[in-house]
């Protein structure tokens, strides 16, 4: 199935290395995955269960949520630069560039709110 077929049926889908992977078209049936999943993860201690529920449940959240979808931003750009610094092999493999730099944090403008510049007479 190409992009475009997904968006036309209205199914979601998150990508993770080069691979993608289909999600259910109900933002509900998302979040109860998601949910599950993390409950899940915290049980981890229990036979089945498993610490590994606890990421795959962000990812599932991150589609329909922004707070989620920006630390699952970051903590991919971060370990893509990771992985392409220690063992830039795997990285081309799993579909880092390893080109992006850092996300640049926002420069506080010139004149700061509150302060006036003083007028010339």
């Amino acid at each position: 199935m190409t992009h475009a077929h997904h968006r036309s049926t209205g199914m979601s889908r998150i990508r993770i290395g080069n691979r993608h992977y289909s999600l259910p078209a109900s933002r509900i049936a998302r979040t109860v995955i998601g949910i599950a999943l993390i409950i899940g993860g915290v049980l981890g201690f229990l036979p089945v269960l498993g610490f590994w529920m606890i990421p795959l449940g962000l990812f599932v959240l991150s589609v329909d949520f922004p707070l989620v979808r920006r630390w699952r931003r970051r903590w991919t750009v971060a370990f893509g630069l990771w992985l392409m610094r220690r063992y830039p092999q795997l990285g081309k493999r799993l579909g880092f560039n390893g080109t992006r730099d850092r996300p640049r944090r926002r420069r506080l403008s010139v004149s700061r709110a509150g302060k006036r510049l003083a007028r010339p007479k």
